[in-house]
């Protein structure tokens, strides 16, 4: 038998069984299909309704309890999403409390550089400042020599000239 006709006859015992059409006294599903859009449905040898979701068979009972059941699962996923929402809060002031000290350290930086390029500049004068005083006084002293050698040269010069 071809795959079309297969197709074909589980079609046919598809309609006949009713398992296309809407079916008002179905469970509300609690969770969102990813897969085709297909209806609740049912077969010869399990009456309840199922769904097929991602490669997964789910059976829903078709009982009061379904309801309790489903308002306790979404009371905790609430819960859940509060804490999630709680956790993303503090998480956030912690990001801003960070961002904070980020800022300030920058600050910091930016102050302490400014002060280290103004030292350096400071350091670089006063290094100028001592070399021109010892360039200063190394001219002192090599006149002071000058004045030695021709006051040491003058008396023999008065000795030898008498």
């Amino acid at each position: 038998m071809s795959k079309q006709k297969k197709r074909r006859e589980a079609g046919k015992i598809r309609a006949r069984n009713g398992a296309d059409s809407l079916n008002l006294d179905a469970p509300l599903i609690a969770f969102k299909s990813t897969s085709r859009r297909t209806p609740n449905r049912t077969t010869p040898e399990n009456p309840e309704p199922f769904r097929a979701t991602m490669g997964i068979l789910k059976t829903f009972k078709q009982d009061d309890g379904s309801d309790l059941a489903i308002r306790r699962r979404n009371e905790e996923l609430e819960k859940e999403l509060q804490a999630s929402r709680e956790r993303e809060q503090v998480m956030r002031q912690q990001l801003q409390r960070a961002c904070e000290r980020l800022k300030v350290a920058e600050e910091a930086e930016e102050r302490l550089s400014s002060q280290l390029g103004e030292l350096e500049a400071e350091a670089l004068t006063q290094a100028r400042d001592y070399h021109h005083q010892i360039a200063a006084l190394m001219n002192q002293l090599s006149q002071a020599q000058k004045l030695l050698q021709i006051r040491l040269q003058q008396p023999q010069l008065q000795s030898a000239s008498v």
